[in-house]
């Protein structure tokens, strides 16, 4: 999520980025002509959300690995080792993890070794994995601990191409491109995991609420915003998704007085990462439980070939101190299966995403940009329970 967008343009969230430019800019719902089918159906009655802290079974923090740069993909010798780097995706690692494993997969290529070690077993490090067995490859990950136990593992689990990915200034032309890529290949891979057992990828219905008009911003922050500013990319892929559609009062359930519907891809974390590891597992993958202090451990490694995916972990292990900790909590109720929606609040810090495995509630801190503290915070996600019961008042 970007706080910066979040509280001041209404975009509300940048992990629901194909609403972004919707709500930033007010877009206003697409004429529809005489005898013409409408962009959505009619919404049906919609379950109310059982919103009590009572409910609440998990409480999970993770620490998003945000670079200005946007993230690092690129080799270099060390140790004796050709260490291919994928890291640094932001809040973006499941949304890019195809294209990211695509765009590493000619520098692990160039080596010319058939067995590779992948260190990390999050979304990048997993992904990469399968990547890389797709080319004939040998896959080895090196990983202290593997789902539901990494950080991926307590994202919020929307389809976010474009949050935290970098800093306005380094939105280069060269830069754009190589996103762009990324974004559509993985967006592409997405679409051929529709349907599968357990729903691991599902397209969702969704509602922003606001208390003011979209078009009309929304009050500075009481507290100074420490971010940097974030590029506009998601008008590179304006293509891939429908667009949102204003209702009127009639037309939902919810105490307030302006609602926006739209449609977003998301992933259900449990049932697709088991998918991975045993899609991993099944093509021959090995997974060894390790842990890894600095780089020179890398030299004792059977493989020559080294994919450094440890996230924001990559911080420590390399040195690479651009990496910007963004602290991220998420707290599940119980699975509720008749609510088939997701929902942002707009301004009021609250997102839902019914997901399979749990009706997932995400708040934000005041300040959770540099914040890498991992303490969850039982409060924050109790008063968002509260706030997303009112909603169904």
């Amino acid at each position: 999520m970007q706080r910066r967008h979040f509280l001041r343009s209404g975009a509300a969230l940048t992990s629901l980025s194909p609403l972004g430019a919707a709500l930033a800019n007010g877009e206003a719902a697409p004429a529809v002509t005489a005898g013409a089918r409408p962009p959505f159906s009619a919404p049906g009655a919609l379950a109310p959300v059982r919103a009590r802290p009572d409910r609440l079974i998990d409480i999970a923090v993770c620490t998003r690995p945000f670079r200005p740069q946007g993230p690092r993909i690129e080799a270099e010798r060390r140790h004796g080792r050709t260490i291919v780097h994928n890291y640094g995706h932001g809040g973006s690692g499941w949304s890019l993890s195809w294209g990211s494993a695509q765009a590493a997969l000619p520098l692990i290529l160039a080596t010319r070794e058939k067995h590779v070690a992948v260190v990390g077993c999050g979304a990048i490090g997993l992904t990469t994995a399968r990547v890389a067995q797709r080319a004939g490859l040998r896959v080895r990950i090196y990983a202290k601990d593997r789902p539901p136990e990494v950080r991926s593992s307590a994202a919020t689990g929307v389809w976010s191409p474009d949050s935290r990915i970098c800093t306005e200034e380094h939105a280069t032309p060269e830069f754009m491109p190589r996103w762009e890529a990324m974004a559509r290949g993985s967006f592409k891979v997405y679409q051929s995991l529709l349907g599968l057992p357990g729903d691991p990828v599902e397209w969702r219905d969704g509602y922003v609420l606001s208390d003011l008009p979209f078009d009309q911003p929304l009050p500075p922050p009481a507290i100074e915003d420490i971010e940097p500013d974030y590029p506009d990319l998601e008008s590179r892929i304006r293509d891939l998704w429908p667009r949102s559609q204003l209702l009127q009062p009639h037309q939902h359930p919810f105490a307030v007085p302006h609602v926006r519907r739209y449609t977003q891809m998301m992933f259900n974390l449990a049932s697709y990462s088991r998918l991975l590891m045993d899609d991993f597992m099944r093509d021959g993958g090995e997974i060894e439980q390790r842990e890894f202090a600095h780089p020179r451990q890398f030299a004792s490694l059977k493989e020559r070939t080294v994919v450094n995916a440890t996230g924001y972990g990559a911080r420590a292990l390399f040195g690479d101190e651009t990496i910007v900790p963004v602290r991220g909590q998420t707290a599940r109720l119980i699975p509720q299966p008749e609510v088939n929606y997701n929902l942002i609040y707009r301004g009021h810090n609250l997102v839902m995403v019914s997901r399979r495995e749990g009706v997932l509630v995400q708040a934000q801190g005041e300040r959770d940009f540099g914040d890498d503290s991992t303490a969850p915070d039982r409060a924050l996600s109790e008063a968002a329970v509260g706030r997303l019961a009112q909603l169904f008042a």
